[in-house]
């Protein structure tokens, strides 16, 4: 077991992330603190060089199964994918992404499974961090440039932090995501259903399956066995 200290990776990680910090944060500006919710997205920049892959999962969630058999998901990767997710499944980016959906109504941005693009969701990250450090295109896009460009096209403000950052670039680059299937990430929160998405909420929310991890969201509590 290594432990290691978030003040430490909080200082090698805001000067990467600082630029993205003010689309996908909570808070009115960059806090210097806020650099933590966005370790997934440059820890291939600060991982030692030894370690090719990391699973980073939120504390909100439930084993089913043994976590072992989630690693061999990094080898369903396509080529050219540095990441494996599983979609959001609540109609969170639909809103999100009112205004680019309003200016382009036959997007599949936002729509959702399995035809649209719902976002993803990052209660459990698959980083092929060897895969990250090679891909030119996912390097470019963490340039802070390339995160505005992307912002001004979608009109996109967020505040979950790398969520928000994978979730926009999948709707750019799918190609760089290996789409984990929803029972590895079995999201609990039905928040969106009572706050204005009822009648499509079930698109979102269903997922066929035996259940590998359930995750807690918004503080949603998990079955008993």
């Amino acid at each position: 077991v290594i432990v290691h200290d978030v003040n430490e990776l909080t200082e090698k990680l805001f000067p990467i992330v600082e630029a993205m910090q003010k689309h996908f944060s909570a808070g009115s500006g960059t806090y210097y603190s806020d650099s933590i919710f966005f370790l997934s997205v440059a820890m291939h920049r600060i991982m030692p060089k030894e370690i090719t892959q990391i699973i980073q999962v939120d504390l909100d969630l439930k084993y089913k199964t043994n976590i072992r058999d989630l690693f061999d998901e990094f080898d369903n990767f396509p080529e050219g994918a540095v990441i494996g997710i599983a979609r959001e499944m609540q109609p969170v980016y639909r809103h999100t992404f009112w205004q680019y959906r309003r200016e382009n109504p036959q997007t599949k941005v936002g729509e959702p499974p399995p035809d649209g693009l719902p976002g993803f969701n990052s209660g459990v990250l698959l980083l092929n961090l060897e895969a990250m450090r090679q891909s030119k295109l996912y390097n470019q896009l963490l340039e802070p440039a390339m995160v505005q460009k992307l912002t001004e096209k979608y009109h996109f403000k967020g505040h979950l932090g790398d969520q928000d950052f994978f979730t926009m670039v999948g709707m750019e680059h799918p190609e760089l995501f290996h789409v984990l299937d929803c029972t590895w990430n079995r999201q609990l929160c039905t928040w969106w259903r009572d706050h204005g998405y009822s009648d499509v909420f079930d698109q979102y929310f269903q997922c066929e399956g035996e259940v590998k991890i359930y995750h807690g969201n918004c503080n949603t509590p998990i079955p008993e066995d």
